[in-house]
């Protein structure tokens, strides 16, 4: 029997982690957010951000990520809007990168 997986699932998996981690940094980092600041606008807890900072979660694939341009004005767009509270659900913008990671994955292909 083939293990059938959605893409969604695929995405969250292998890439949200390195996301999570890549927003961590540029909000504490860049937006001076504390800890406790930046798991309450991403609905995580502090220890969960703690482990997005030091790369113990999503490091793996940042270098990954890291390769594709298109993702870095896009962490820092989603950072500065998380910093200004202009975004409240924080999820239609991982839809965002996963679309975007998608169709970049078909470019790759063509």
């Amino acid at each position: 029997m083939k293990n059938l997986s959605l893409k969604c699932e695929n995405f969250v998996k292998k890439f949200l982690p390195a996301f999570r981690s890549l927003l961590v940094k540029e909000l504490i980092e860049k937006y001076k957010l504390s800890q406790v600041e930046a798991a309450a606008k991403l609905g995580v807890t502090q220890a969960a951000i703690s482990q997005y900072f030091h790369l113990k979660r999503g490091g793996k694939k940042i270098k990954d990520l890291e390769k594709l341009k298109l993702f870095k004005p896009m962490i820092e767009e989603t950072a500065r809007k998380i910093a200004e509270n202009k975004i409240l659900e924080v999820d239609a913008e991982f839809c965002k990168f996963c679309k975007a990671l998608k169709e970049g994955a078909e470019c790759e292909k063509t």
